[in-house]
């Protein structure tokens, strides 16, 4: 059965952005390790430099566990195949002419299309966009935690 409404939000965005809706936080929520998975053996290796390149910041945000793997796997491939669509673009345009004469469209274009949708879903569940990012709210010990007498005295960390 399909859920309705909104997606939720992982509780750890919801800590960055500062809890903006106010709402209690799931206190059962799994809380796995805040440790890079090892990056796939299959991935393709512009998909590999992604992981590695990405895995850090997420990581550090305390947004990447072992049970993101196959999530961010998914992110990194099509982060890959997004861009090998665009280079192939890039260098050779988006329009053939057919042996009719007519102009069509390479299937490149589609590619991209399709991969960049689904690195954005990705990003979204990640807090990857610039919309997600605006939200974010670092604490002054700047990994995203308010300092405890702030939080009792009620101000601003």
């Amino acid at each position: 059965m399909a859920q309705r409404g909104r997606k939720p939000i992982p509780t750890a965005i919801k800590e960055l952005e500062g809890n903006p809706g106010g709402r209690p936080l799931n206190k059962n929520e799994p809380k796995p390790q805040k440790k890079a998975p090892r990056c796939p053996a299959w991935l393709e290796d512009e998909a590999k430099r992604e992981w590695k390149r990405m895995a850090k910041v997420l990581e550090a945000m305390g947004l990447l566990t072992e049970m993101d793997m196959a999530a961010f796997a998914g992110y990194c491939q099509a982060y890959a195949r997004w861009k090998e669509a665009e280079e192939f673009i890039s260098q050779h345009g988006s329009m053939v002419r057919t042996p009719n004469g007519y102009l069509q469209q390479v299937p490149q274009v589609s590619i991209a299309q399709t991969n960049q949708k689904i690195m954005l879903k990705f990003c979204e569940q990640f807090g990857l966009t610039p919309s997600s990012r605006s939200r974010i709210v670092a604490g002054a010990d700047g990994n995203g935690s308010e300092d405890e007498m702030e939080q009792l005295l009620g101000g601003d960390a």
